[in-house]
């Protein structure tokens, strides 16, 4: 569940959705925080960022004057903590679940609804449309970390925010390989140990990156020590990803 915080933002956010598109408005749900939210408590004094609310509406259309309407409302849900949310017609989420397998496969997986109709209760996403997804991701992912790491020019200050800016898209990705394998994905230290098994890595080479999904910046020192270790994991996961096939 939410904190308190949370939860009042996220009706007052339902209370504006509500007041533009009215009885177009089908169902919201929730998803990213519940489970992250309730081991970053007092991370904001440790150098962590509180990671926002992110929320996906459905709707039956959506017009210009909606936008307008949701842009000068916007400052005000970021203020709260909320992200701006998601919003889409229920024809377009349908159709567009082949094409954003990675993506809505997370939301589907990990959601809490916050009003309407469950708008996931009939839909299914090929876990081969998941694979190619995630086997996408994985080779962007590497790519960036190569590139980015020639870009820091032998800087290790560079490369600690190179790290750092990397760990919540790596976590998101490791979360997606693991449902593709059917493990959970709510503890995401759970999910970094798994990764560890799989890819065959001593404990900790994932782990400890994953730790940084929601940390502002980290020393050079141990941006030097782990970034070896962290490339290295990106290979295997990469060519994991590429071999897997349904059981």
């Amino acid at each position: 569940m939410w904190g308190m915080h949370t939860s009042e933002a996220l009706t007052a956010l339902e209370r504006d959705l509500r007041e533009i598109f009215g009885t177009r408005l089908r169902s919201i749900v929730g998803y990213g925080l519940p489970a992250d939210e309730a081991h970053d408590h007092g991370h904001a004094a440790h150098g962590h960022e509180r990671p926002a609310a992110h929320t996906l509406a459905i709707v039956d259309a959506i017009t210009a004057d909606d936008l307008r309407a949701c842009a000068a409302r916007v400052d005000r849900w970021h203020a709260t903590g909320v992200a701006t949310p998601l919003v889409l017609a229920a024809h377009e989420f349908e159709q567009s679940l082949d094409a954003f397998p990675y993506e809505f496969g997370a939301i589907i997986a990990d959601h809490v609804l916050l009003a309407g109709p469950n708008p996931f209760e009939k839909l299914r996403i090929d876990v081969n449309d998941v694979r190619r997804a995630c086997e996408v991701q994985a080779r962007s992912h590497l790519l960036h970390l190569r590139e980015g790491f020639m870009e820091t020019r032998g800087r290790a200050d560079a490369l600690a925010v190179l790290i750092v800016r990397s760990a919540a898209p790596f976590a998101a990705l490791l979360r997606s390989v693991a449902r593709l394998q059917g493990q959970g994905t709510r503890d995401l230290a759970a999910v970094g140990r798994h990764a560890e098994r799989v890819l065959n890595l001593p404990g900790g080479a994932v782990s400890e990156v994953l730790a940084l999904a929601h940390v502002k910046e980290i020393s050079s020192d141990a941006a030097t020590r782990i970034f070896p270790a962290y490339l290295d994991a990106v290979e295997r996961l990469v060519a994991f990803v590429d071999g897997w096939t349904a059981a």
